[in-house]
Order: C-alpha cells, then structure tokens, then sequence
C-alpha cells in the first residue's frame, strides 16, 4: 500500500526516499510508513505523524530561501549551470566566481520570475545568474556579494568526461585482481603486505606483461585486536592500514643496534612458530606482534631531514590524521567503540579529548607514523609498478562506507545517520538481504560540507595509486538504507546528489591521471549505467552475470568497452569453485537460500551447461573431456573477445584456488577475509612459488593473446647481449 499521507509521501520524495523499489524477481514492492518516519529522523526530520509531516515539509521548503547562496554548487566543464541567490526583496546582489589558481569571473544575472516569498517576517527574493560553460576545472569560490556584506560558497568545475587516462594510450590493459593480505611471502609476517605488493606487481608486469593489480581495499581497520576481517568494514577510508606494513621496510630499521633487531627478530620467530598450521590468516595475533616490532622502530627516532618529510606530513594532512590517531589513540584506552566511552569523550571538539591528546602526545604521533610508514610504502608499491613498466599499476578499492564504531564516525559526527545501516535488498544471490553494519552519510551534511570527507577520500587513494576501484557505485547515486531493529528487506533506498558525487570522482581522477572503475553489479537502474558511460566511467561486467535478452550468456562482441571485464570477483568462489557448485551448497549450508537445494543447484547446473556450450559454439573450449582447468581458460578466452578496453584475471583463477573469500550475507558463519592464496589441492601457496606456478603463465598467455604459452622464468640472473 501506498503511503498513508501525501505530507509523509512530499517528505519522502524531498529527501530523496524512494518509497517503492523492484525486487530481485520484477515485483514491485512498496516501503511502509515506518521505514520512511524513521529514515528521516535519522536525518533530523519528525513526520511521526501528518501534523509534524506537514510542519517538517513546510521548513524544507522555505530552507533554501534562507541563505544567500547554497553551500555546493557543482558543474561539468563545458556545461553553463544557473545559479539562485536569495537577497531582501529590493536589495542589489553582485556574484563573482574566484578561481582556485587565482583571479575573478563575473557571473552575468538572468530573469527569474519567481515571486518573492515572506521568511522569518522578511519579503526575501529571489536572483539568478548563469555560471559560465568555459570555467576551467577545479574547487572555486562563488562569491556574492550585498548591501551586508560577502558571502562565499564552494563551486566544483568537473570533466565532462573521464575516460583512459593517457598512459592507456589506445591499448588495451589487463591486470589481476588479488587480496593482498592473501599473499604472502617466506619472509612477510603471515599476510600480504606492501612489500608483497611490490613484488607482486613487479612480478605480474615483467613476467606476465599485466597492466595493474587491483587489490582488496586498504582502509584503516582498527588501531589494536581485535581487528575487523572484512576490508569492506574500515574505520577509516582515508587513511590505511598499518597491518600491510613491512618493518623491515623502514628505513630506520636499518639504524637500529643489534639489540634492537634481535628484539624484532625474536617477535618475528615467534610469530611464525604460532603460526605455523594455522589455516586461516590471524590478523590478530600478527598485528600484536608486528605493532610492538613497529614501536621499536619508532622508538630509535629520526634522522633531521627524516624529521622534516615526517613533520610536513604531518602538516598537509592536517586535523584530518591529528583526530584520526588521536582517536586510535583513545581506542587503546577505552576500547574499540566510541559510542561507549565516556560522554566527554565522544566529540574529537571537546575539552576533554584535547587534555588526553596533552597526556598523550607521543602514543599520538605513534600512530600518524604508522600512517606516514604506510603513505611511504604505498608509494614505494606504486613506484615499483611503474618501474617494471605497468601502464596503470596499483589500482585501488574504495569500500562502501564504514561502521557507526569507526574513527570516520567519530571525527565527523552527525554526517552519519544515526540508527541507520547500510545493506542491500533481495536479490538471487542473498534473498533475505543484506546488511553490511555500515553507517551512511546523510545526503543532506554532505551538502552542507561542501563534500569535503568525499573529496579527501578520493584524494587521499588516488595519491599513490593509477587507477580506483569504486565499490557499489550506485552508493553513489542511492543507498538502501535499514533502520535499526528491521530486518534488511525492510529498507528503502536514500538518493544522494550523484552529479556531485560523481563529478567529484572525476575530477580527482582527472588530477591523478588515474583510471576509474565502478561495480555496477546488482540491482542498478538502466539509467545509471547510461550516465557512468556519458562521464567517461567504466562499469564492471563478470561474465556469470552477462545475458542476453533471453537469458543465455552474451555475446562476447556484445560487451561493453567501457567496462572492467572478469570471470568472477570476490564475493564469489573462485572459477573453479563456481563451476563444482560449491557457492550454492555454501550458501545452503549457511541457510542463505529461500529456494530447495536440488533447485539451486539444478539452476547452476543449467547456467554452466549454457556456458559450456557458448564456449564450444566460440571455439574457445575444444577438448573434451573438459578439465576445470581447461574451462577457466576457455572463459579468459571469451573475456579476450570482448571489446572490453580493461581485462581482469582473478590471482585465485591464476592458480587455480577454489575457496571463495567472502559469503555475503555472513559474519561469522564463515570465515571471511582469512583464506590465504592456495592452489588446486588447499594448500597455501607462497609468492615464492607463485612465481613458479605454470598455470599462472599458461593463464597470462591468454590474457596477453599469446599463441604460445609464457615460460616459467629461469631463476638465475639473464644478460641480454
């Protein structure tokens, strides 16, 4: 049914609720009262009944009319955009934009024939003036300018379009996509850190001729165990973290006195024999004894010109880090949740959390070395990269959001929304839904921020990185939003302003000359796809989800080219995995599915049958008996017809690995985020023998479109004479 109130149904649709949505089978299904009154308080807006509705309504309207200038105007380049302004009615009006490189445009007034309207006891009217289509790109001021005084505003000048950055040139890029904490090496600390990163991309570009590694995201998770598995779930998407360290890495490791070293050498022994058996990655146990290695190299102090570069970090990042590590910081004293420490404590503005930051200004600027440690690293990834000659190199995963624990929702307070989670509705492959415990932004703060969290964010992990990888990109446009104590089909998707969004993506992008990528994958409106492609802003297409109109696999040459093209991704199985089925199974064992075990897989059945023979249609799988691994490859060959410009391997795929690293729709049913890179049999597999494995190099061959296969590399140094 329909909503009970046209002044609940007028709020709903100015807060950008949605109050119906199609569901996973092609109904459509409406959204209660309940969900809406408590989605928008959690924007600050009572509409508990039609009296409060109408009187909220009434607010929101007149709300624009109350300032001079809105607080974020955003436009593409090329594009004039009309701007309102909201003086005294008879007053004069004068509005300028000032460039960020210096200097003023004048901004010419347009008719406007909107009549004057009373607020607060004053006529105010209203003026218009059209921005200008030729401002160059960049964060301007809008400046206007009345009988009272200046007022200034935030005004975005975005690329139309983003497309392949210059080092593309006119090829085409493939790359692997890996989990870094996955893969280890002999001498990492039991996951995969920077240097492993390093290596993996010098590895995957001279032996493999890829074009980049996209990797899981390397968000900041929490400052002391017990730390979150999921990458998806950070405390913070601007900063990283340091579990992907490498001590030994640091250049002040090598300073240190034999008794220093031997400390870090027996943490590091110990750590291994602990772990020696273990089949899962114990993030815990390896942060423990990493963070203490760590302080030991803190502790032995900088050189001066150290000193400096760490200082001028410290001062271009800003109160953005002070707040972070101050509040890493305070998790090592009160525990990992701020919502549970004491009151005084749990505004980063208060008097209080300055007197602890006094007591502890040397824990504090522990932890923003950790952050400078892991910036250096990165960068060193990214460098390594380039050097081995990937035109792209590292491209990075930008999560969702975070939890209403974290230290973003902490540091920015009321940008969240508050008894609200983020998740997904029902579809084929969770149909009870999902809720991914994430806080959203509130579409409205952002605004009011200029999207200032947004822009650092995307700043900060383009900074060493070619390329990004933007997680559910319709969080771009909307988010299902869950109000606590309902369950994740009980939500409603909340629009946000994508334009601005967007153009700020690109805009950043464009700065770094980077690559982006967006999953659009799941419910997505046709529209959004369209709108991605106009900006210049791949899409991602797996292969198991590409069909025609009649359900049967696409055509290869019916792909998108503005597209990142793969077999599978992380929230499922491995190839090998799929094809045995094992998702479905999974998935029933943990109660996920609606529909009877025989059915599912009868239905996956039917899929890979459909495959099977689009690929023998194709050519691409002639063999028979078909091995597993003769399929994986057939399915690499399909993804190499496309037009698709950007190609992804999955690393899993390379070496024929099966378990899937993460069940949506679990937590601790299973574990998520803790299976190490192995081959075929299980068995954990090493960098070291990576770089040895010959299906990896039968795989790149195909990627590469090679007529033979690659060689494994002999292990002694070539001279080319």
């Amino acid at each position: 049914m329909a909503l009970s109130n046209s002044f609940l149904a007028e709020l709903a649709a100015a807060f950008g609720i949605a109050t119906e949505f199609w569901d996973w089978k092609g109904r459509l299904t409406e959204v209660t009262d309940d969900t809406v009154i408590a989605i928008l308080a959690a924007m600050d807006v009572d509409a508990s009944d039609p009296e409060h509705a109408r009187v909220s309504l009434e607010a929101h309207r007149l709300r624009p009319w109350t300032r001079l200038l809105p607080p974020c105007v955003v436009m593409e380049q090329g594009t004039s955009r009309t701007v309102q302004v909201h003086v005294p009615e008879g007053g004069w009006v004068r509005v300028a934009v000032r460039l960020e490189e210096g200097g003023f445009v004048d901004v010419p007034q347009v008719t406007d024939d909107e009549p004057p309207r009373w607020v607060d006891g004053a006529l105010t009217g209203q003026a218009s003036f059209a921005l200008p289509a030729d401002l160059p790109l960049g964060y301007h001021r809008l400046q206007a300018t009345t009988e009272a005084g200046q007022v200034e505003s935030t005004l975005i000048v975005s690329p139309a379009f983003l497309g392949f950055p210059a080092a593309m040139g006119e090829k085409r890029a493939w790359g692997y996509a890996a989990q870094l904490y996955s893969v280890t090496s002999e001498d990492s600390w039991g996951v995969g850190d920077l240097l492993d990163l390093a290596d993996l991309a010098t590895w995957s570009a001279t032996q493999q001729f890829a074009g980049f590694v996209l990797v899981n995201p390397l968000h900041a998770a929490q400052p002391v165990p017990p730390l979150e598995a999921s990458p998806y779930l950070p405390t913070s998407r601007r900063y990283v973290n340091p579990l992907y360290i490498r001590p030994e890495l640091v250049p002040e490791y090598a300073e240190l006195d034999e008794r220093a070293r031997n400390r870090i050498a027996q943490l590091k022994s110990r750590l291994k024999k602990e772990l020696a058996g273990e089949a899962l990655i114990c993030r815990d146990q390896i942060w423990t004894a990493k963070l203490e290695a760590l302080r030991v190299v803190y502790d032995h102090g900088l050189r001066p010109a150290r000193r400096m570069a760490f200082n001028d970090f410290l001062r271009r990042e800003g109160r953005s880090l002070t707040q972070f590590a101050t509040w890493s910081a305070l998790v090592t004293r009160y525990g990992g949740d701020w919502r549970t420490w004491p009151a005084e404590l749990r505004r980063p503005s208060s008097p209080e959390v300055a007197a602890f930051a006094e007591r502890h200004v040397d824990t504090i600027l522990f932890h923003a070395w950790l952050q400078w440690v892991a910036d250096n690293q990165l960068r060193a990834a990214q460098s390594a990269a380039k050097d081995a000659g990937m035109r792209i190199g590292i491209m990075n995963d930008l999560a969702v959001g975070v939890g209403g624990s974290s230290a973003e929702a902490w540091t920015y307070g009321n940008l969240f929304a508050d008894g609200i989670s983020v998740g997904a509705p029902p579809d084929h492959f969770n149909q009870t839904g999902q809720d991914w415990a994430q806080a959203p932004w509130r579409p409205d703060r952002l605004d009011e921020l200029s999207y200032a969290p947004f822009r650092s964010m995307v700043a900060g992990i383009l900074r060493h990185s070619g390329g990004i990888r933007v997680d559910h990109i319709m969080g771009l446009f909307r988010l299902w939003w869950i109000p606590e104590g309902m369950s994740a089909n009980q939500g409603a998707y909340v629009r946000y302003n994508h334009e601005a969004m967007v153009g700020i993506l690109a805009l950043e992008a464009h700065r770094a000359g980077a690559l982006v990528v967006g999953e659009d994958l799941g419910v997505v409106e046709p529209w959004v796809r369209d709108y991605l492609r106009r900006r210049g802003i791949l899409g991602t297409s797996i292969a198991w989800f590409e069909r025609d109109g009649d359900g049967r696999p696409l055509a290869p040459e019916a792909w998108r080219e503005y597209c990142l093209a793969s077999v599978t991704t992380h929230d499922l199985p491995p190839t090998a995995g799929y094809l045995a089925g094992e998702h479905v199974k999974l998935q029933h064992e943990l109660g996920l599915l609606t529909e009877s075990l025989d059915a599912e897989l009868a239905t996956a059945e039917r899929e890979r049958e459909a495959f099977l023979d689009a690929l023998r249609e194709r050519g691409f799988l002639t063999a028979e008996p078909a091995t597993t691994e003769g399929i994986v490859q057939a399915l690499h060959r399909y993804l190499v017809a496309t037009p698709s410009r950007v190609l992804c391997a999955a690393l899993t795929d390379a070496v024929g690995d099966r378990r899937t690293q993460n069940q949506p729709g679990t937590d601790k049913e299973y574990p998520n985020w803790r299976i190490p890179l192995s081959g075929p049999d299980g068995t954990p597999l090493s960098m070291e023998q990576l770089y040895r494995d010959e299906r990896a190099f039968r795989l790149a061959s195909i990627m590469n479109g090679f007529t033979a296969p690659l060689g494994v590399p002999r292990s002694e140094t070539e001279l080319v004479v």
